[in-house]
């Protein structure tokens, strides 16, 4: 061996000798979608320095798109906040201590309640976007104060389609995404909205598969409609007629599983009388599709051994989106495809999202539909905005940022100004922020054990609990610190069953369980029962895990309701279950469910269900005479305000430099909308609505048709400029939207179909 060599060797050697260990890969997840990815980070100081896919996730199984990748933009891409703030009379802001800001908001809320009653508390969110845990412990603080009214991010596109499931299947229904014959995509574009766990992957496989067919109805040309067999282009808000002449058709033409019917289901004739006078010609030429092809889509469906569908933003944020959901469920309940592989079906919750119940509460002052329990968000500033004795005097806000996602935010302003009291939790001065009476700071998603509730899956239903990868900026807490300290201050805290339960609990948890079962029989123990848990069995959870100790009571409830299906999981008792969730950082199938268990979940006597909504089906028989179109000669464009896009997400990314194409957010238009209106591409653009005007770069998008226009959402975020400055990049779409523009029924927005128009940005702007 030469000298050289020698020398090389060991260099190299000495090299490998000295390198600096690498961090550890960490088990969390991604915070962007509903399907809540397995992730493993490495952590560089407080940078989320490298990030991939985790494949032993039972979910995602490695799966991941590119917006995952990017998740240091929100642990530090914005401005944070590390102390609780109180707002002066001059309008600024003062830091002040947690045990100043916790005794001065619960004097404030107490004084509201002697003198208003708990029903003048709005409380809106309770955890941000796969940033459930800590919001699983706000139910108790609304409880001790008597509040019945809150609202979510769920008002917004998901009630009308739980009030349908409640008439329907009793609960929320999800597709069998792996054994569909034909799925069905219905204002959804899972290639970039994602929602089906492995997205693209699945896409994929379904559009190389011979003996499968994807059908897609969405007036735009998505990259999930690129792969589909059928694109049912629709003209914007006119998807009621396009599935009304889909089910026109399966009457007509007797194409109905009509022994299934009549063994599962009631109501099939009065519903039948209903589509056998649809004109599905006049029906196809309203909407804008092929009649052949509406045919031809019916008969697809009609013929499968199985479908599965999925309706999303896309319908359930514009016009007629309650109907939409009806004739959707309709569609896939006329063929019998219910309850058997590859078919819809009802599954498992850790805990449910909303209420699914046919009863139906109404707000105090308007008296607006309630559906999914939930104040429709559309309607919170009329709320307000009145002299009604029974308005709401107080808003607490958690997690979420109303004044910047909710239809006119001019409005939302101005009745967030008319509150008596308004208390924001997030952790970082958002628009909502801005006009709080209290700013109380919380970690970040990734700072403190957290876990996400949009458990949906059929028939392996995960669920994760997320350890912390950093640890939390100095002068912020955790939500169920928050709530605990907020429930003890208004002294709803049950002193006596607390020092019970702590001693129970350094017992085992036998001896905990049988005393918290004993204590929970009480109605007044029973409300604040997350912060109970928190307080008595949180301190002996593993790694400082307080925070799951509301898991506990949830495996309990998983394991009444579900039990079957949490065996053939693998657990045999709910504690075997919730060690499980406390060990396994990549998450765990809670339950494996079949097909049986689908209808044993469906409510209704003989497990039957009942096809006839009455009020739905005369707003079917109304389309014959209906309005197809909202634009007007003045507002002739319909401007989708908020599109899904590679390169935008949900506002928690208060940071723009994450988005590598497209920083700006450009206004999307159609190759002959760009001459009609006289736009020139990568120029300026003017964009007027009744409520607002906006100014945004053009590019152009052949996948757009004539007089639709897109904008995409998480844009318009008023961040600290170099300057300290705010700064804003994009148009903020609720600039532009109006709040009187909603569905009927449920009262969600219409964000997707808002009438506009469109010019050069120098006439006048």
């Amino acid at each position: 061996m030469t000298t050289a060599m020698t020398t090389a060797m060991t260099t190299a050697m000495t090299t490998t000798t000295t390198r600096e260990p690498q961090p550890a890969w960490q088990a969390t997840a991604c915070i962007l979608c509903e399907n809540n990815c397995g992730l493993l980070v490495q952590v560089d100081g407080r940078r989320l320095a490298k990030i991939r896919g985790d494949k032993a996730h039972p979910g995602s199984q490695g799966y991941t798109c590119n917006k995952a990748l990017r998740l240091d933009h929100y642990q530090n891409g914005g401005q944070r906040l590390t102390s609780p703030l109180r707002r002066e009379a001059d309008g600024t802001f003062t830091p002040i201590g947690w045990d100043t800001a916790i005794a001065e908001i619960a004097a404030r809320l107490a004084n509201i309640t002697a003198e208003h009653g708990g029903d003048a508390i709005l409380f809106y969110g309770a955890g941000g976007q796969g940033n459930h845990l800590g919001g699983a412990y706000q139910g108790a603080l609304r409880k001790a104060l008597g509040a019945r009214y809150h609202s979510n991010p769920l008002s917004q596109e998901k009630t009308g389609e739980a009030w349908v499931d409640a008439h329907l299947s009793g609960g929320h229904t999800v597709g069998d995404w792996e054994h569909a014959q034909v799925a069905v995509f219905l204002g959804k574009n899972p290639w970039q909205s994602h929602g089906v766990p492995r997205a693209r992957t699945v896409l994929q496989q379904l559009a190389k598969d011979p003996d499968r067919t994807m059908i897609v109805i969405d007036p735009v040309r998505t990259e999930t409609a690129d792969l589909a067999d059928l694109h049912l282009q629709v003209r914007p808000g006119t998807d009621a007629w396009c599935l009304a002449a889909i089910l026109g058709v399966l009457v007509q033409e007797d194409l109905l599983a009509t022994r299934w019917l009549a063994e599962h289901t009631t109501g099939l004739e009065e519903v039948a009388a209903h589509l056998r006078s649809i004109d599905v010609g006049g029906y196809a030429a309203a909407c804008g599709v092929p009649e052949a092809l509406i045919r031809q889509a019916a008969q697809v469906i009609a013929s499968a051994e199985s479908v599965s569908t999925y309706e999303d933003l896309g319908v359930q944020q514009s016009v007629n989106s309650t109907l939409v959901s009806y004739l959707n469920k309709l569609t896939w309940l006329l063929v019998g495809s219910f309850g058997k592989p590859g078919a819809m079906q009802r599954h498992s919750w850790m805990a449910p999202l909303a209420s699914w119940s046919t009863t139906v509460r109404r707000t105090p002052v308007t008296g607006a539909a309630m559906f999914g329990g939930l104040v429709p968000a559309n309607v919170i500033a009329e709320e307000i905005l009145t002299d009604h004795p029974r308005r709401f005097r107080a808003l607490w806000v958690d997690s979420s940022n109303p004044a910047h996602s909710l239809a006119d935010s001019a409005s939302f302003t101005r009745a967030m100004a008319a509150l008596d009291l308004v208390v924001v939790l997030d952790v970082a001065m958002t628009e909502t922020a801005r006009h709080a009476d209290y700013v109380l700071p919380t970690a970040s998603q990734f700072e403190k054990w957290e876990a996400t509730f949009f458990t949906t899956e059929f028939p392996h239903n995960v669920f994760q609990l997320r350890a912390p990868l950093l640890d939390p900026l100095p002068g912020t807490l955790a939500e169920p610190e928050i709530y605990s300290r907020m429930v003890a201050a208004l002294g709803a805290r049950p002193e006596r069953v607390t020092k019970t339960l702590t001693y129970a609990a350094r017992r085992g948890r036998t001896a905990y369980r049988l005393a918290a079962m004993a204590a929970l029989a009480s109605p007044s123990v029973r409300a604040v029962a997350p912060t109970v848990l928190y307080e008595t069995l949180g301190p002996t959870l593993p790694d400082g895990a307080a925070a799951a100790a509301v898991l506990w009571a949830l495996t309990q409830r998983v394991a009444m309701t579900h039990k079957a299906a949490m065996r053939r999981a693998g657990y045999g008792s709910a504690d075997e279950l919730f060690e499980a969730i406390l060990s396994s950082r990549s998450g765990v199938v809670f339950t494996d469910e079949t097909s049986a268990d689908s209808w044993a979940a469906v409510p209704h006597p003989e497990h039957r269900i009942p096809l006839v909504i009455p009020e739905l089906l005369e707003a079917l028989d109304a389309l014959a005479d209906g309005p197809v179109r909202h634009t007007s000669e003045e507002f002739p464009v319909v401007l989708m305000a908020g599109q899904r896009r590679s390169f935008s997400a949900n506002t928690i990314f208060r940071d723009s430099t994450w988005a590598a194409r497209d920083p700006e957010g450009s206004l999307r238009v159609s190759p002959d909308d760009l001459a009609a209106f006289g736009l020139t591409d990568g120029g300026l653009a003017r964009v007027t609505t009744a409520r607002g005007t906006a100014q945004a770069r053009v590019s152009v998008d052949p996948r757009l048709q004539p007089g639709h226009a897109a904008l995409p959402n998480g844009f318009g975020l008023d961040v600290p400029g170099a300057d300290g400055m705010p700064t804003r990049t994009g148009v903020a779409p609720n600039d532009l939207t109006d709040a009187g523009h909603r569905d009927a029924f449920a009262g969600t927005p219409w964000h997707k179909h808002v009438p506009a128009r469109l010019e050069p940005a120098d006439q006048g702007f």
